[in-house]
């Protein structure tokens, strides 16, 4: 069958589209931007479906069921603690899944999967757009795929496309640019450059050498680094990460990021996801110098430790004394995830030539709290451990970590502590590491 005519077949309303779907089925909308059409109509068959678990590795759109009230109807397990959802985790209204994003989710057998793509090409296939994940893995794992195909979507060089064939039901959909969602919330998530990231940006540009393959993780922390110019300056450096802030396409564009000492995928600029304005957007649009893969290639710790001078740059919610890190809860509240931070500590630990470093603010909650903290609450989930722990950035220096033993960390991570709480951890340390 041709699939022009495959695909007028399997065309639906999405009100049709997921009819498919049945009380008690395990429902995954893939990572990225969720469909909103079809998610919609999900949503409207409240009252007559049961025991929906719904499975949402990045929720970022509200359609309802983060209320109290749908407990009954829908069942709702997160992989990342987005902002939209603090409110339900704070209240245990709603499941965390263990890993990557929210990946692991797919080990348990999958009834549907939701997913966003472009119109097909002259061949048939369709591409994921602007982030490819591991979309292409719950396709082929679920028993139902519904596919919600918006127009604006881009194509891009990499593995980032899908068969007309994989689908099992399309819809046809183009939403605003922006759609209604707790934006109130949401700018918490994505704010604008605060004061003392410039201090960390200033003390993490040391780090940082002509050459070097970087990643940056998402985070408020992070995010922002690219506009702060830390990296105008330098030369030839790579790009492999998770995701990609849209400022380093334009620094690609002006010949920053080259990828020319890259140990693999030389000259490529490779991620799972790209962010940033349309501009940037229309810039990467089968550009073969911009790649796109599935996260489990991009943060397998084996294809980040090819690469030689490896640089992975994440942000956390807390460190220890002995370099602990956590970027997903302090105590058992869950605020984050873990994200690619792990694969990447690993992948930069066994890079030659490669560094892992932490971004940290010192205080949260107007400067009433050390993010550098003696002990742990109980309850905190240790992101990264100490064993993989290199350097630790604040605003007011760079606590160097690897190799150190107990009480050489605790001195260098009091040295970048705020002011304030200096003494106090000093107390602590000597309380637990000395005699």
């Amino acid at each position: 069958m041709d699939w022009r005519e495959e695909y007028r077949k399997k065309l639906l309303s999405p009100e049709e589209a997921v009819k498919g779907i049945k009380s008690g089925d395990r429902v995954f909308f893939t990572p990225g931007r969720q469909p909103w059409a079809l998610g919609l109509a999900l949503a409207a068959r409240k009252e007559e479906l049961r025991g929906i678990k719904v499975l949402l590795p990045t929720p970022d759109r509200d359609f309802g069921w983060y209320d109290r009230g749908w407990e009954e109807s829908f069942e709702i397990i997160v992989g990342f603690g987005m902002p939209i959802v603090w409110e339900m985790m704070a209240d245990r209204r709603c499941d965390m899944a263990v890993g990557a994003v929210g990946m692991d989710m797919a080990e348990e057998a999958l009834d549907v999967v939701l997913v966003e793509i472009s119109n097909p090409d002259e061949h048939g296939f369709c591409s994921f757009g602007q982030s490819v994940w591991n979309k292409k893995e719950m396709i082929q794992a679920a028993r139902l795929v519904l596919a919600e195909v918006n127009s604006r979507l881009i194509r891009t060089y990499g593995t980032n496309y899908v068969h007309v064939s994989e689908i099992d039901c399309f819809v046809e959909h183009t939403p605003s640019e922006r759609l209604p969602g707790r934006a109130d919330l949401r700018g918490k998530w994505v704010s604008e450059p605060r004061e003392e990231l410039k201090n960390i940006a200033e003390y993490l540009s040391t780090i940082i050498k002509d050459g070097d393959t970087l990643e940056i993780g998402v985070g408020t922390t992070t995010e922002p680094l690219p506009q702060l110019g830390i990296f105008d300056n330098k030369q030839d450096l790579g790009w492999h990460s998770e995701h990609t802030p849209g400022k380093v396409i334009e620094l690609a564009r002006e010949g920053v990021f080259t990828g020319k000492y890259k140990t693999i995928n030389q000259g490529k600029v490779v991620a799972t996801a790209f962010g940033g304005s349309r501009e940037d957007l229309e810039y990467v649009q089968m550009n073969p110098t911009f790649e796109l893969h599935s996260v489990n290639y991009v943060n397998d710790p084996r294809t980040i430790s090819a690469h030689e001078n490896m640089v992975a740059i994440n942000n956390a919610l807390g460190v220890d004394l002995t370099g602990q890190i956590t970027a997903e809860s302090i105590g058992p509240r869950m605020l984050g995830g873990t994200g690619g931070q792990l694969s990447f500590a690993s992948g930069a630990a066994f890079s030659k030539g490669g560094r892992c470093i932490t971004l940290l603010p010192t205080t949260a909650k107007g400067g009433i709290i050390s993010r550098i903290m003696a002990m742990f609450e109980p309850g905190t989930a240790i992101t990264v451990p100490r064993s993989l722990a290199d350097f630790v950035v604040t605003e007011y220096g760079i606590a160097s970590l690897r190799g150190k033993t107990q009480r050489q960390r605790a001195e260098e991570m009091i040295s970048v502590a705020h002011p304030d709480f200096r003494a106090e951890l000093r107390k602590e340390a000597q309380k637990l590491y000395w005699p």
